[in-house]
């Protein structure tokens, strides 16, 4: 199968390990951080953290829409579907995120709110038509990957010229994150995060091309390698940042070179463009308020905003105060140090974010990484183990 068989070989996997091995210098640490959750999925479904030497580490962003998706936001969805009695759609990985006192859509749901899953907002639009007498609300969310969707379904909702359709924007953008990781006072006082360079996402990349990344290798001296999602992506991209970093460059490359170009899609970043405008502050969980790090609708289409149509009430709400979220997705601390983990959270009870979307750290290091963990940490107290002697 083209493009999938040939960048899962595990014969290649294991030559581009050992060249990892090669070619890191024994004397230095390699802290690598892989923005997006679907390169996070990807380490721990394929065991890559196995393949690599000791000082070549992996650190875990924020690049889960839904994980980054602030508690009074989700809040206000919920508010939407129960106390305004609209017709909530909403993608299905939001569904189960915990908001304040542990409700959820699917709770929300549950008590009879009309909260319903869809697959794209298309599939939203189109319950709008079949129910001209009832208000229609898409929760939006995501980074650019998902936004010229949304976008689209804008343009026609006012070509349709229905009057029952919005949209509850909560779109985010790559890079204002990563310049946040990299620089924000309020990230560093939080905990301190040693970073040498980044493996860029590659969905958002299909859509931005990779010149956005251009400014941290040039004011940050971060070296950015954008990757595929395949393991030999992945692994190929370690290899490349490994080498930036030995020769003392700081460059973006593309790996995904097959999806991503230096431009971009230049109509869907067209149609983005006419649709939406910049927010000057909008909250990440784990980051806080990231100035200009969010798209909000552009007058034009002031009709069909949910938050300029409803008067909604953004309550302040707080963590759980046991969730080692924020800290997992700024990168400070893995999901094993949350003593939550595997214990109270889990994918059929989350308590953070992490744990709900496939995508988010806590739900890939629970379905691929502890038990490989432990089965390691076995054999180490083992007597028989070579490292116990």
């Amino acid at each position: 199968m083209k493009y999938v068989d040939e960048f899962r070989d595990g014969q290649l996997a294991r030559d581009i390990a050992a060249k990892i091995s090669i070619e890191a210098d024994p004397e230095r640490q390699y802290n690598l951080m892989e923005f997006c959750g679907g390169h996070t999925h990807a380490i721990f479904r394929y065991g890559i953290p196995d393949l690599l030497p000791d000082n070549v580490r992996m650190i875990h962003g924020p690049g889960c829409p839904v994980c980054v998706l602030p508690i009074n936001r989700l809040d206000t969805a919920i508010e939407l579907a129960v106390t305004h009695g609209v017709i909530l759609c909403s993608y299905g990985d939001m569904m189960r995120v915990p908001g304040s006192r542990k409700r959820s859509l699917l709770k929300a749901r549950a008590e009879g709110a009309d909260v319903r899953m869809v697959y794209s907002c298309a599939d939203a639009l189109k319950i709008a038509q079949q129910n001209p007498e009832r208000e229609v609300v898409f929760f939006a969310i995501g980074f650019e990957t998902t936004t010229p969707p949304t976008a689209l379904v804008l343009h026609q909702a006012e070509k349709l010229g229905l009057t029952n359709f919005s949209v509850f924007c909560n779109h985010v953008l790559t890079p204002a994150a990563i310049s946040n990781i990299l620089e924000s006072p309020e990230v560093r006082e939080l905990g301190i995060l040693p970073l040498d360079g980044f493996i860029g996402p590659a969905h958002v990349s299909t859509v931005i091309g990779s010149q956005p990344y251009d400014y941290f290798a040039e004011e940050y001296q971060k070296p950015v390698v954008i990757a595929g999602f395949e393991p030999l992506d992945v692994l190929q991209a370690i290899r490349m940042l490994v080498r930036q970093l030995n020769e003392g460059r700081a460059e973006v490359e593309n790996e995904f070179s097959r999806a991503v170009t230096p431009a971009g899609n230049e109509r869907a970043k067209s149609l983005v463009a006419d649709t939406f405008e910049l927010r000057r502050v909008f909250e990440w969980r784990g980051l806080g308020l990231v100035p200009y790090s969010a798209l909000k609708i552009k007058q034009r289409f002031a009709a069909f905003d949910a938050e300029r149509r409803f008067t909604l009430d953004y309550k302040s709400a707080q963590e759980n105060k046991a969730c080692e979220c924020g800290a997992i997705l700024r990168g400070v601390k893995n999901p094993r140090d949350c003593k939550l983990f595997g214990n109270q959270c889990t994918p059929e009870n989350p308590l953070g974010s992490c744990m709900v979307s496939s995508e988010g750290a806590c739900a890939a290091y629970y379905s691929y990484g502890r038990y490989q963990e432990r089965e390691r940490t076995i054999a180490t107290d083992s007597p028989q183990s070579p490292q116990s002697n």
